[in-house]
């Protein structure tokens, strides 16, 4: 799964060509920021949490850090990350490449404001050797957001 289903869905709006394919491996922001020439808070990272029964996504600014208290009282509970097999379980996309789309579940997907600090994003688009570069309407519009939220400590 992970890289194939999101370019089956990128197939279907004409944006896989925009998948960029690195050598270098991409799984941490500091690896995606070096190996784009980038800036690390323009990485886009995807973090999963847990609900009752199944997860949500939320996307935030690379160097960011969740705020508990911001995250709680935005979710009405305790800001708890999924393990990388429960990850790779709700998504289809292995720890290093979860992105917000080619999901394998239908998951709420969230978008911080922090990544509105910036004109142009790279999140993973399935592996950890994949980004692609999109402006916050483009991130909007392909993630198929839920809402924005701000649930991440100042820098």
């Amino acid at each position: 799964m992970g890289l194939l289903e999101v370019t089956k869905e990128f197939e279907k709006i004409g944006y896989q060509d925009k998948i960029i394919l690195l050598k270098e491996k991409t799984a941490t922001v500091l690896e995606a920021a070096e190996a784009l020439h980038v800036e690390p808070d323009m990485i886009a990272k995807t973090l999963t949490f847990k609900t009752e029964n199944s997860c949500l996504l939320v996307v935030v600014a690379g160097t960011r850090k969740v705020d508990n208290a911001k995250f709680k009282k935005t979710f009405e509970r305790k800001a708890r990350m999924l393990s990388p097999d429960e990850a790779l379980e709700f998504t289809g996309h292995a720890v290093g490449g979860i992105c917000p789309f080619g999901l394998k579940n239908n998951l709420p997907v969230y978008l911080d404001i922090s990544l509105k600090e910036h004109n142009i994003v790279y999140p993973a688009c399935g592996n950890a050797h994949s980004a692609i570069a999109l402006s916050i309407s483009e991130l909007e519009k392909l993630s198929h957001m839920t809402k924005w939220i701000d649930i991440t400590k100042e820098k």
